[in-house]
């Protein structure tokens, strides 16, 4: 708005006056600005495509705020000042156990109070199912837990705990979606955990956005976590999951929580896989292999017997190699196809392995080994979801690839590991006793893989470890019949 002061003037040289004219920019209250619901990114105007995350039509307009939302602050008076580190008190507080080891293992131990665990999944993967049998394990200590879902009846959750065999003490369930009715009965409740299914579908009545939009979800969020760490109560909210896998919303919602989890699986198949992406109390590479069966979720207490249990030993195209998830060593099956190709650039399908590194496992194969397959298509995959992308695995992946191209199946009751260099060579580390003991108790009785300095002698004495230094020996130990 512009507006001119009128009896304002001056005088030049030649005696003409001139008038000022007074210009206020007053901010319109009208104005709005554009955002990506995805990112978060801001934009001058509305446009078919994000220029910070790339995804299509995810620029919304977002009017300008009539009203005032004020926030409850969450911090204690003695932190409104800053304190010195050394002179804060650290008291112990031990960790929420649940029943589920595979639980405990992703979380660092058990759920820590005061946290915010964000759950994220592909729609009918089970995170309902997961979410009530957690409330289950802590409800049963007589200890109130306050179940919220927005987008489910009372009647529904209810029927779902009878499916699950669950009696329901001490589990209270609230249907509702308005975030300032959800503060309130959570403060009266005062329960010992808060879970919230999902955060897309509960918003805040003053703010005049819908559910699910990146003002109401982040402002939500805000609001549980600031009750989360005033009253030392574990939460857990549940995300939706885009089409590419991701959590729906913006990138924001995981700086906020201090644990994101993704429970991943195919429905056709009862193994779930429960992967941790952040953790701020524990280790982000541990993985939790749980089993969908008619009582719900439960642990699958060997993953090494149940991907190998429909494994056929002589199988062409295929190496079993022992990875690490986390702590523990888990034997996963790497398959691989090859078949000459009539395109003018050969396909390459990596399924759960790093693409570049296949790439270079195949241009070493080439140059190295002698094995010429640079003009075939080539498909690799690793069986039942799971993944191989760490460098130990390239040599099961060598072997998988030698075996299809040759059409010779490795030797029986052998694996492999081991990191290919350029040149042609075979590295390890230090975890290699670890993966010898997992092959040793699933029946493997030969390894193929480096020679490593400083291997316990009960691992070599328990499984015959066939060390070589070259890619090009370890093709011949695994398929004495192509030389």
């Amino acid at each position: 708005m512009v507006t001119a002061a009128p009896n304002s003037s001056v005088q030049n040289d030649a005696g003409a006056k001139i008038a000022i004219v007074v210009v206020h920019l007053n901010k319109n209250p009208s104005y709005s600005k554009y955002l990506c619901n995805n990112c978060g990114a801001k934009a001058f105007r509305w446009a078919g495509q994000c220029y910070t995350c790339g995804e299509r039509n995810t620029i919304v307009e977002t009017p300008k705020p009539t009203y005032e939302y004020h926030k409850t602050s969450w911090l204690s008076s003695n932190t409104e000042s800053p304190v010195e580190l050394s002179e804060i008190s650290l008291e112990h507080t031990p960790r929420i156990r649940l029943r589920s080891g595979e639980l405990n293992r992703v979380l660092g131990g058990g759920l820590v109070k005061g946290s915010l665990v964000l759950l994220g999944g592909d729609p009918g993967i089970g995170k309902s199912t997961l979410l009530l049998q957690m409330c289950n394990d802590i409800s049963s200590n007589v200890s109130p837990v306050l179940y919220i879902s927005g987008e489910e009846s009372v009647q529904q959750i209810r029927s779902r705990a009878d499916r699950l065999q669950i009696d329901g003490h001490s589990l209270h369930v609230l249907a509702e979606t308005d975030m300032t009715s959800i503060l309130h009965h959570m403060d009266r409740l005062k329960p010992s955990l808060v879970v919230i299914d999902s955060i897309q579908s509960v918003a805040i009545s003053e703010m005049p956005s819908g559910p699910g939009t990146i003002n109401q979800v982040r402002e939500s969020a805000l609001s549980i976590l600031r009750w989360t760490k005033k009253h030392d109560v574990p939460s857990i909210v549940t995300g939706h999951v885009t089409k590419e896998g991701n959590l729906a919303g913006p990138k924001v919602l995981e700086h906020i929580v201090d644990v994101v989890l993704y429970l991943e699986g195919d429905n056709l198949n009862p193994v779930r896989l429960l992967r941790c992406e952040k953790n701020r109390y524990g280790s982000t590479n541990e993985l939790g292999v749980l089993e969908m069966l008619e009582i719900g979720l439960t642990d699958v207490s060997n993953p090494s017997k149940l991907t190998l249990s429909t494994m056929d030993r002589d199988r062409i195209g295929s190496a079993v190699v022992p990875v690490m998830e986390g702590t523990r060593p888990m034997l996963v099956e790497v398959q691989a196809l090859t078949s000459p190709s009539y395109l003018p650039t050969p396909r390459r399908v990596a399924n759960g392995v790093d693409m570049s590194r296949l790439l270079m496992i195949i241009a070493v194969l080439s140059k190295r080994a002698g094995i010429s397959i640079g003009g075939q298509d080539i498909i690799v995959n690793v069986v039942g979801g799971f993944r191989a992308p760490e460098p130990m695995a390239d040599l099961a992946i060598a072997l998988a690839l030698t075996s299809s191209i040759k059409n010779t199946p490795i030797a029986n009751a052998t694996g492999a590991l081991g990191e290919i260099g350029l040149a042609g060579e075979l590295r390890g580390n230090e975890t290699m006793a670890k993966r010898l003991s997992e092959l040793k108790q699933i029946g493997f009785k030969y390894c193929i893989g480096p020679e490593f300095k400083g291997m316990p002698v009960e691992t070599t004495d328990s499984i015959e470890l066939m060390a070589t230094s070259s890619l090009k020996e370890a093709i011949k130990m695994a398929l004495p019949r192509v030389g």
